[in-house]
């Protein structure tokens, strides 16, 4: 008796496994599977439906991403967080550029211009403050003449684009033949929009004050077919990566909170939500204070179904996606914190609002250099950063390289001002592009933790650096004397240029008075600054600082 009760255990326990394995098996076919039923979705229209498809065309092979940046919490990094592919090893620039000449040759041939009428407010009103503020002479000064050092790349050597070369065989009979050059190359204006940005880049700027391939990049990722997604790796919250049908790429961040959404005052600054209208306030702003620092950004309405879902290619974002009980697509995706069903993302009923970031060059190409900022905050809940209990911190970070000499401490203190006026108390860390060592800007990237509205100690310490030093470029210094003005008030400023973007207001009115009032406190510190010292604290500059100055001593000139 007891035999037959153990073979009938054992055979018990076999079928559990076999049932088990069963039931995996299945889990794993069932992408492909469904991509043989209804290639369309009934959650773009009846979102009380159940979704259909869940993947339209399976899982392909992976696709190379290029990365946007990295914020490391290692002091001594120097290289960007890779995303979900492998980047080629670092000096072969041969794969990159091949995929680069190929990207550029099709996504140029396949472009779509759309016209739309709701595009037509992002053409400057003439006669407009904007307009008047960018004629003015603080607005108008020129750089010093560019060699083949001071920019990016050399586009006679480094990209040249060779149709024969193309991967892509039969993108050589699209297309008209006047896009080539007498060499049967093609010409730098034929490049995408996204290249041609690149392309631009020099040591001094990302952009060139008033260059319009910059307003025509700002149309491509509001306007350009979404062909893939891929979650960023990396990071506290989730964020992904958006390629386009010209073969560009841009970071996305999803909608978290709404516009009047304030932070709990006792929240810590590392626990807040990252804000998508953040993202592109900052690089409005960044332009009107004349940096241009920040990758361009625009705003998007996504199909969360069409746009997301049945392109990704990324098992695991496909597998958080769900029909929420108010019948709303959501997903949750992975990452450090707030990837889960309680902080799922939901459109309306798949529509979501969200940032798009204009990718910056492959590192293969252009590497960047990670520091840690000196003004960098703790990030614990009890213990204190050097520079909150000594106030020498600044005569220390003045006697260490690169703030030694050359123009990174006034960097420091123009990305101060910027953080202040956004409201951003995460500056952890800041890129450099490595060719130009360190002389050249710093990158002002990942600018989602800002526009706070209310006032806090904790607020005013972004401050610390500036008072502490007491150091800022004089043409900074007179930009915001301008911008207080009430012809070129700030606030005014901000919204005729974000109204130009598709997800327009971007800020709520207590946001723009909250700027105006912060530049009052800039200005206010500073001129404490000039009593306290008794003398200018700066020496003259141009806008990006003159090469080989030493612009961290002072010009003693008594009042």
């Amino acid at each position: 008796m007891k035999m037959i009760l153990l073979r009938k255990f054992r055979v018990l326990i076999l079928m559990v496994f076999l049932i088990a394995c069963s039931m995996h098996i299945m889990i794993d076919l069932l992408p492909k599977l469904e991509r043989h039923g209804n290639s369309g979705c009934s959650c773009s229209h009846t979102p009380s439906e159940e979704p259909q498809s869940w993947g339209k065309q399976g899982w392909p092979n992976k696709h190379t991403l290029r990365i946007l940046q990295d914020f490391s919490n290692e002091p001594s990094s120097n290289v960007s967080s890779h995303s979900l592919e492998r980047i080629p090893a670092t000096g072969d620039k041969t794969q990159a550029l091949r995929r680069l000449e190929h990207y550029g040759q099709r996504g140029d041939k396949k472009r779509q211009f759309i016209q739309d009428a709701t595009l037509a407010k992002s053409i400057p009103v003439k006669g407009s403050r904007l307009s008047a503020l960018y004629e003015h002479p603080l607005y108008k000064r020129s750089l010093p003449p560019l060699t083949n050092e001071d920019t990016l790349f050399n586009v006679n050597t480094d990209i040249r684009f060779d149709p024969k070369a193309a991967e892509d065989q039969e993108w050589n009979t699209e297309g008209n033949v006047d896009e080539f050059s007498p060499t049967g190359e093609l010409t730098a204006d034929s490049y995408p929009n996204w290249l041609r940005f690149h392309i631009g880049i020099n040591r001094y700027e990302l952009y060139s004050r008033h260059n319009p391939v910059i307003d025509a990049l700002l149309k491509d990722l509001v306007t350009q077919r979404i062909t893939s997604v891929a979650m960023k790796s990396g990071g506290t919250q989730l964020k992904l990566i958006m390629t386009f049908q010209n073969y560009g790429q841009a970071l996305f961040k999803p909608m978290k909170q709404t516009r009047e959404q304030e932070t709990p005052p006792d929240f810590f600054y590392f626990s807040d939500f990252e804000r998508h209208n953040a993202e592109i306030a900052a690089f409005h702003l960044d332009r009107i204070l004349d940096f241009r620092r920040v990758p361009p950004v625009a705003g998007r309405l996504v199909n969360m179904t069409k746009e997301i879902r049945d392109v990704t290619r990324d098992k695991k974002l496909w597998r958080t996606f769900f029909i929420s009980p108010a019948n709303n697509v959501c997903f949750y995706g992975e990452c450090s914190y707030y990837c889960s069903t309680e902080h799922a993302l939901c459109g309306k009923p798949d529509q979501i609002e969200g940032s798009l970031a204009a990718f910056l060059p492959d590192l293969a190409l252009a590497k960047r250099k990670t520091w840690r900022n000196p003004w960098r905050r703790s990030y614990h809940k009890r213990k204190k950063a050097e520079w909150e209990v000594d106030p020498d911190y600044c005569e220390e970070v003045k006697q260490t390289p690169p703030y030694d000499s050359g123009t990174r401490l006034l960097d420091i203190m123009d990305m101060t001002v910027f953080d202040f006026l956004m409201g951003n108390m995460d500056r952890h860390h800041y890129e450099t592009f490595e060719k130009f060592g360190n002389e050249t800007f710093i990158i002002h990237l990942d600018n989602g933790r800002g526009q706070h509205i209310h006032y806090n100690m904790l607020y005013m310490s972004i401050l610390v650096p500036l008072t502490q030093c007491c150091r800022v470029r004089k043409s900074t210094h007179l930009r915001l004397q301008l911008l207080a003005k009430e012809e070129y008030k700030l606030s005014t400023l901000m919204a005729e240029s974000l109204v130009r973007d598709r997800l327009s207001p971007i800020l709520i009115q207590p946001h723009l008075k909250a700027m105006d009032r912060r530049l009052r406190q800039v200005l206010n510190v500073l001129s404490e600054c000039i009593e306290k010292e008794g003398y200018t604290y700066v020496v003259e500059d141009d806008l990006q600082g003159d090469q080989g100055t030493d612009h961290t001593h002072t010009s003693p000139q008594r009042r």
